[in-house]
């Protein structure tokens, strides 16, 4: 069975959330007899089109990005071009101009949408994208929730709800037998806090500073991204010297930090927080979290008081709370995170979300047969 995966971004040009997921689908799945192609953008499609953890990462040439929908008119001919080999179209929602290429190549292969968020930001833009993005959700034959959080928060899937099922992402398991060293600049005799993702506006870093004098240990911030120079410009000026920066780093070193943080914390303010890849993460390697309630997956993945603690979003003082709550009771951080391994291991391993994507294929290509 062949799957073309379509999204605005792929690895080598970017690896964040989306393009993690379609990754561990690519790699999940391959051994469920899937072979898999990823079409998207960039500036450099001819040295950027290349072979990743088994699968092709097909490039067409971005043209033009505007307010975070990449543009290309090239990606016309070659999304047609690979549908045409497919068996399966999977897209990876919201992206406007995949939208538009779905009606204007026409493929007439089974689709399906992985729907990752609802359109947050572009508040303004998405009044006059509602009726192509309504008529576009309404054409495929299924769509794919990431949590039922979102799936019973979200007013769009909301109307949609008959052909809306439920798989969870998954991760490979890396907590088994993973090498490690330590940063320099982190004390290992010292306990700390962590926090890892891209430092984007909805990730509430700003309010994890907001906390951070309020919490007598470190706090580590492992990533980078828009906002990095911005808040270690901030920390600096207001001398929060418990706050360490570690920037991105190689797996070795982030396996070291998630195996020795006292807690992940994930601060995150927006709904943008559609599912919390990171606290998959942070679960995979038995670690108690502290998130924040947004009404999406990241309070699917961490529990309140069975895997963790869970906060208001955008309360520092809710927030340093939790994180003092889980320095003097370690014995119970200790059980919320081994609370969190077994709901890994039973809800979000790469193994069941490939099982189901392939499940969710085999029966489109069916239903597409007769």
């Amino acid at each position: 069975m062949r799957v073309l995966h379509f999204f605005k971004t792929y690895w080598p040009d970017t690896f964040g959330g989306i393009e993690r997921t379609i990754d561990a689908v690519a790699c999940s799945t391959a051994g469920l007899g899937v072979e898999t192609t990823v079409l998207s953008l960039s500036r450099k499609p001819g040295e950027r089109s290349v072979e990743f953890h088994g699968h092709r990462a097909v490039k067409a040439r971005l043209d033009l990005d505007v307010a975070s929908t990449g543009l290309s008119l090239g990606a016309l001919g070659q999304f047609a071009r690979e549908a045409a080999k497919a068996d399966i179209v999977h897209y990876h929602f919201p992206w406007p101009y995949m939208d538009a290429a779905h009606f204007l190549v026409r493929h007439g292969k089974p689709s399906v949408v992985t729907y990752h968020s609802d359109i947050i930001k572009q508040r303004a833009l998405k009044h006059l994208y509602a009726p192509l993005m309504q008529r576009f959700l309404g054409s495929v034959d299924a769509l794919v929730a990431t949590s039922p959080n979102y799936a019973a928060s979200s007013p769009v899937l909301a109307r949609h709800r008959d052909k809306v099922e439920i798989i969870p992402i998954g991760l490979e398991d890396a907590a088994v037998d993973a090498e490690e060293t330590l940063p320099v600049c982190v004390e290992a005799e010292r306990p700390f806090f962590l926090f890892a993702g891209v430092l984007r506006y909805y990730k509430g870093v700003d309010v994890l500073l907001d906390a951070a004098p309020l919490v007598p240990c470190d706090i580590v911030i492992l990533g980078a991204g828009p906002l990095e120079d911005h808040l270690r410009k901030r920390a600096s000026a207001e001398g929060l010297a418990n706050v360490r920066f570690v920037g991105a780093l190689p797996d070795r070193e982030k396996v070291a930090l998630m195996r020795r943080c006292s807690a992940f914390v994930f601060p995150s303010t927006e709904r943008s927080e559609a599912f919390g890849l990171a606290l998959v993460e942070a679960e995979m390697f038995g670690r108690p979290m502290i998130s924040t309630e947004l009404d999406t997956g990241t309070s699917y993945v961490n529990l309140h008081g069975e895997t963790g603690l869970v906060v208001r979003p955008n309360d520092a003082r809710a927030l340093a709370a939790a994180m003092n709550e889980m320095l003097a009771s370690p014995e119970r951080a200790r059980q919320w995170g081994e609370a969190g391994r077994r709901r890994y291991l039973d809800l979000f391993t790469a193994e069941a979300m490939g099982r189901r994507y392939q499940a969710l294929y085999a029966r489109l290509q069916a239903q597409a047969g007769r």
